[in-house]
């Protein structure tokens, strides 16, 4: 069975909308490195529409020079899956569609592979997720900024979700990377 892993970039203020805005002043080499260990860790992808369209218009026409290319390679090559009521044809190789019943094709496609199925951006996705008990993973590298405005990952509503930390990093330029896992009952 695969395993959900969320990796988001977060704002101490929650906001995870357009990171590239507020992100990279942040990044040092370690933390950078530490981003590509998480994405090249991926078997496969979970994308919600929007994070799709983002990925699916630059990734697959990636410049081999890029120093991002072990990075195009993952994501080009990997299978990915884009939650969507809307797409009815997808350019990107190795992308299949999940429409209608987002928690239930999401399971169906967690069982039927195994290794990590990565999400990354995508919020209204990973809310869903969050909420129907689907995430087994939680990484969050928490920026010293407070954006003040924009799409945040918990929103009000959202059930109580018991969390244990298994990880916890600190860069140089104040990034904290925490790793969250369902709690264990009992």
């Amino acid at each position: 069975m695969r395993k959900i892993v969320v990796s988001e970039f977060i704002s101490l203020d929650g906001v995870v909308e357009a990171p590239e805005t507020w992100h990279f002043p942040y990044i040092d080499d370690e933390a950078q490195g530490y981003t590509n260990a998480n994405i090249a860790a991926n078997t496969s992808l979970l994308l919600g529409r929007v994070t799709y369209d983002i990925f699916s218009s630059y990734w697959p026409n990636a410049p081999e020079t890029d120093a991002d290319d072990d990075i195009a390679k993952n994501l080009n090559n990997t299978p990915k899956f884009v939650v969507s009521n809307t797409l009815k044809k997808v350019d990107w190789k190795n992308t299949t569609i999940i429409s209608g019943d987002v928690a239930a094709g999401v399971a169906k496609a967690k069982q039927e592979g195994d290794g990590i199925m990565g999400v990354t951006g995508s919020v209204t996705l990973v809310q869903t997720l969050l909420g129907a008990g689907l995430v087994d993973e939680l990484q969050l590298m928490i920026h010293p900024i407070v954006v003040g405005r924009g799409k945040r990952l918990f929103q009000d509503g959202l059930d109580r979700i018991p969390l244990q930390l298994v990880d916890s990093r600190t860069f140089k330029l104040g990034v904290v990377a925490l790793t969250f896992q369902p709690a264990k009952k009992g």
